[in-house]
């Protein structure tokens, strides 16, 4: 199980983790703490569904918000900045997307944008189309696609 792995090695790395979650609504943080002992890793969750939330928990700008929409790797880069900057952790991996149903032409349903944010490490992000493969699907995509990007990280 990825989320094990992941706890290990933070934990031999001596990183927390932090999440800051729309679409998944918590799913990434639910997958790590689902492991008993995962609180010697796991510093804490956001989960920031409004534009609000973004903005006040996680210091989103609301000028990035209007020029490129909460569905955006910038919005995506400062989630996972934010979740840094308002935490103890090390590591913090956000995700913002359209499950759907629904989306547009420009913004089609299983788009999902990814941040990951390392201490000493430039932030990356990523924008990975799903599809439209059905919101539990789409969300449970993203949440996996995530555990990996955590995984990738503390292995380099």
């Amino acid at each position: 199980m990825i989320a094990k792995k992941i706890l290990a090695l933070a934990e031999e790395k001596g990183l927390m983790i932090a999440t800051a979650e729309s679409c998944t609504g918590g799913m990434v943080a639910a997958a790590l703490t689902d492991i008993p002992g995962s609180s010697a890793v796991v510093e804490r969750g956001f989960v920031t569904y409004s534009n609000t939330a973004k903005i006040e928990m996680l210091g989103v700008s609301d000028k990035t918000l209007a020029t490129y929409g909460a569905v955006s790797k910038e919005v995506a880069q400062e989630m996972a900045d934010g979740a840094l900057h308002h935490s103890a952790a090390q590591l913090a991996v956000s995700i913002t997307g359209i499950a759907g149903p629904g989306g547009s032409e420009h913004k089609p349903e299983g788009r999902v944008c990814f941040g990951l944010a390392r201490i000493g490490h430039p932030t990356r992000t990523e924008t990975v189309e799903f599809g439209p493969l059905g919101r539990s699907v789409v969300r449970e995509s993203a949440r996996n696609h995530a555990l990996e990007l955590l995984f990738i990280s503390l292995n380099e």
